[in-house]
């Protein structure tokens, strides 16, 4: 088949929140999309329903689950008999949850890093010589208490470690053809079970920006880092309204 005449982003748990933002604007940014959900059915359908009606044939929707190994070179590759190229892959899904210490199992650990650190290698792994091909860009959604521990997430915060590792490897390994980044959000979205409002007054009190980012942020800074920002890789963008200074 004849490739895509436009680039191609493959986008990783893009059917809500953070994930819907940054593939609505890739595709604003003239990107074709490959949107994986695992569960989030009708939200992905709408999202891809919204994007279709706005340019015709430019979305593909990958349902698996990414702690099911052979999914992660599946998805590549159905991306590829779509579209024909691969220029950028997000790492954006991601399993979050508390750990305390002397409760944690070996299964919350696997959870944790299936979602975090090992789906995003063996995605960038299938997906590296398509990107090289086309000289394209990874992206890897970290968070800043990959550097700085979040009390009783000491697994989550181990796995985000280990993607901000992951990025400053892969950059070296796949450079010159693939650039390979990273952001660390700070506070972009509250959890969805998050309702507490003296934590969250108190965290924005620590926040020097003194306000939550916004999702459209976050998907600019990726559209940034894909397309703009050629002679940057191995790096971690701190998207945190400065948080970590304080």
């Amino acid at each position: 088949m004849n490739a895509s005449p436009r680039p191609v982003a493959l986008v990783t748990g893009a059917a809500r929140r953070l994930g819907a933002a940054i593939a609505r604007g890739l595709h604003a940014a003239g990107y074709d999309l490959a949107l994986h959900y695992r569960s989030s059915a009708a939200p992905m359908q709408a999202l891809a329903g919204e994007l279709e009606a706005a340019r015709g044939g430019s979305v593909l929707t990958l349902q698996a689950d990414l702690a099911e190994f052979d999914r992660l070179p599946e998805l590549v590759a159905r991306t590829i008999g779509r579209f024909g190229r691969l220029d950028a892959l997000v790492n954006n899904a991601s399993g979050f949850g508390p750990t305390p210490l002397g409760t944690v199992t070996p299964a919350q650990w696997d959870i944790l890093f299936a979602s975090n650190a090992r789906a995003p290698f063996f995605l960038a792994q299938a997906a590296a010589p398509h990107l090289a091909a086309a000289n394209g860009a990874i992206v890897n959604m970290t968070d800043i208490h990959a550097a700085k521990p979040l009390r009783d997430h000491t697994v989550y915060c181990m796995a985000k470690a280990a993607l901000e590792m992951a990025t400053k490897s892969l950059a070296l390994e796949l450079a010159p053809d693939v650039r390979v980044n990273a952001i660390a959000p700070g506070a972009i979205l509250w959890p969805e079970d998050e309702t507490d409002d003296e934590r969250r007054a108190a965290l924005l009190a620590r926040t020097p920006l003194a306000r939550t980012g916004t999702p459209e942020e976050v998907a600019e800074a990726v559209r940034w880092l894909l397309r703009d920002a050629t002679y940057c890789t191995g790096q971690v963008l701190r998207l945190d309204g400065g948080r970590l200074l304080a």
